[in-house]
């Protein structure tokens, strides 16, 4: 019996994000403010604060916020791998750390997000999109974007818990965007 690596890009994004959580809670104790979280302010000159905007998803504040998002990751990813390959994969994630890093930085300019959450919530909804037909509309997807909206927006409403809904929901339309114009490979 051997050990497969069977989802390239879920499992590189995860041993990445372990990395980076381990050496800035040990040895290199600026790495995650330095490197893996949004920029704030943002400093349109600076090449770091750019890099920022696709990295923060790799950087973790704690232990539990890791595993609260790698768990969904590791459930998730390597289904929609074989869905969508892990190419496929690899740009919808950066396209994702993109568009919640930019908006952000461009509405929270003085707000720094981190963490994966926003991978997280692109991958739930896409998954709802795997039995996906041409000129049809997922009755999951449809429940749930309702729950999962509804949620987000209530939290964001009730709660002042440093957690970014925002990035959860904006993770939610980008996975959503990609599971309507993207069909899965054959």
């Amino acid at each position: 019996m051997r050990i497969r690596y069977n989802a390239p890009t879920t499992l590189s994004f995860t041993i990445v994000s372990a990395l980076v959580l381990f050496l800035s809670a040990t040895v290199l104790p600026g790495l995650t403010q330095g490197w893996f979280s949004t920029p704030a302010p943002f400093r349109t000159n600076a090449a770091q604060d750019y890099v920022k905007l696709f990295t923060h998803v790799l950087g973790h504040g704690s232990l539990e916020h890791f595993l609260s998002n790698f768990s969904f990751i590791l459930l998730l990813g390597p289904i929609l791998e074989v869905s969508y390959g892990s190419l496929g994969m690899l740009v919808m994630m950066a396209a994702t750390s993109l568009v919640t890093g930019l908006l952000n930085v461009l509405l929270f300019p003085n707000t720094v997000l981190l963490g994966a959450s926003g991978i997280v919530f692109m991958m739930i909804l896409l998954s709802s999109f795997t039995n996906f037909e041409k000129g049809e509309v997922p009755l999951t997807f449809i429940l749930v974007m309702v729950l999962f909206l509804g949620k987000e927006i209530w939290n964001a409403a009730a709660n002042r818990d440093n957690i970014s809904q925002f990035a959860h929901i904006l993770g939610g339309l980008v996975g959503s965007f990609f599971g309507f114009l993207r069909p899965h490979k054959s």
